[in-house]
């Protein structure tokens, strides 16, 4: 992408990564507090834990195999999150289309 501005210059870059890292700890979150709260709580970060991350279950339920308790859905939703993370970020970075590292700020 030549020589532009560090965050400008690879804004797809910042927001895939930055939006499943966010994901991927969010659903961490959510398995860490599903043992402090109720499943129908009503506590605000609880609400948001669950509205960020209840749209990916079904899909991680599809492709995870049923012999997983339920209590291990979350972490597997947050580990298949890092993993797709990981591939895109590679697969970015081979396409130029991230920084890489050493590459500095011009003058």
């Amino acid at each position: 992408m030549g020589q532009g501005h560090f965050f400008w210059s690879y804004v797809p870059f910042w927001l895939v990564n930055y939006g499943l890292a966010i994901l991927a700890w969010t659903l961490v979150g959510r398995f860490m507090l599903s043992f402090m709260v109720a499943p129908d709580s009503r506590n605000y970060i609880w609400r948001w834990f669950r509205r960020l991350t209840d749209w990916l279950l079904p899909w991680i339920m599809f492709i995870t195999p049923y012999a997983m308790p339920r209590t291990f859905v979350l972490p597997a939703a947050a580990v298949w999150v890092f993993v797709v993370r990981a591939a895109i970020v590679i697969s970015m970075v081979g396409a130029g289309w991230a920084p890489r590292l050493g590459q500095g700020t011009p003058g």
